[in-house]
């Protein structure tokens, strides 16, 4: 077990990786580790021809995978759009991790990333003693990602401002990085491209200029399409985080997840799973992965202040937390929906129970 607390996707699969690039005969992109099918194997999951399994990444349409590999291995760029928490950061570090080997070439995105962060700073220290120079020149992950013909990634795009947005224009149309203070340019080597990530509830904030647009294939990741979908990724991860995090606690019963689950769909749909009752939806997303934090949040309480089974008790706070962000507004959407549904089913009085208490 690593004392890494989180590992990059390459190196926490590097057995599955290393497996299917020995059983990998299809033709490889130029600089790419693994031919396309490959990459989607890894992704979704499969039977090797000698029988290893290769765990599914993704969960929801291969066919939305396959269209995400082919866009990577064309000179377009791949966008990743949709709902906070429907795996957009996830796949696109598992893409670069399976055709680079490295999914480190990242720039997260926020209010106050700068031009530089994209294209290239300096070192003011030696720019000062020596004047412009390659060697006073501080690369970013995206100009790296250019120069070795790898995968760069920049989180959250829409959240980075338009003027600096725009200066990913040259980078993706021309391929090319110009450094007019040494009068140079990097040229990018075969294989590099570049994925994004935004998601729709910034839409608004800095929306992409019509230029930068173009420069994208963008994909749509949807919530999972169903109940069964959402419950098997919400499974796995917690799985996940609990070998990680050593927990002393009992894996989660099925039927605690399920839960979690359908509460979190039904008040993201506005109606009941049988679609008998209407309800109001709160402000929040309600994602799949703010349902594997509260799962999460539940163990780790089951673990060292109970018993270390998971109950209704150690997720009740985790699913108040989640619904209601709003004070005023979702607490009263959360108390009808206590009321109305959650008290009716006989099976989930403890749930009522231990939310009550915590009101």
């Amino acid at each position: 077990m690593s004392d890494t607390l989180r590992q990059h996707a390459e190196a926490l699969y590097a057995t599955e990786l290393e497996e299917l690039k020995k059983q990998d005969s299809g033709k490889r992109p130029h600089n790419w580790l693994m031919s396309p099918q490959a990459v989607v194997t890894y992704l979704i999951g499969g039977k090797l021809k000698n029988g290893f399994e290769v765990s599914p990444k993704y969960i929801g349409s291969k066919r939305l995978m396959e269209i995400a590999v082919a866009t990577l291995a064309t000179d377009r760029a791949l966008l990743l759009y949709g709902l906070p928490g429907t795996a957009k950061s996830w796949v696109s570090e598992h893409l670069a991790a399976a055709i680079s080997g490295d999914s480190t070439r990242i720039v997260q995105g926020t209010a106050g990333t700068s031009e530089e962060s994209i294209r290239y700073g300096w070192n003011y220290a030696r720019l000062l003693a020596e004047g412009p120079s390659r060697q006073a020149l501080v690369e970013t992950p995206v100009m790296r990602a250019m120069q070795e013909g790898k995968i760069a990634r920049i989180e959250e795009l829409t959240r980075i401002g338009a003027d600096v947005q725009d200066t990913l224009i040259t980078i993706l149309s021309e391929k090319t990085l110009p450094i007019p203070e040494l009068n140079s340019e990097v040229q990018a080597a075969k294989g590099f491209n570049l994925i994004a990530t935004a998601n729709n509830r910034d839409k608004g904030v800095n929306e992409l200029s019509s230029a930068l647009k173009r420069r994208f294939n963008t994909v749509i990741l949807p919530v999972p399409g169903t109940m069964e979908e959402e419950i098997d990724i919400v499974k796995r991860r917690v799985e996940s985080f609990e070998k990680v995090m050593e927990l002393p606690a009992e894996k989660p019963a099925l039927e605690e997840i399920r839960r979690i689950v359908t509460i979190f769909r039904e008040l993201r749909n506005g109606v009941t799973e049988d679609g008998k009752t209407k309800i109001k939806s709160p402000g929040g997303t309600l994602s799949t992965a703010e349902a594997i934090s509260v799962v999460n949040n539940g163990l780790t309480l089951a673990a060292y202040f109970g018993d270390g089974r998971l109950t209704a008790a150690d997720l009740a706070a985790g699913i108040i937390g989640a619904v209601v962000k709003d004070p005023v507004q979702d607490k009263l959407v959360w108390q009808e929906y206590l009321e109305t549904v959650v008290k009716t089913r006989d099976e989930w009085k403890d749930v009522y129970r231990a939310c009550r208490d915590l009101q």
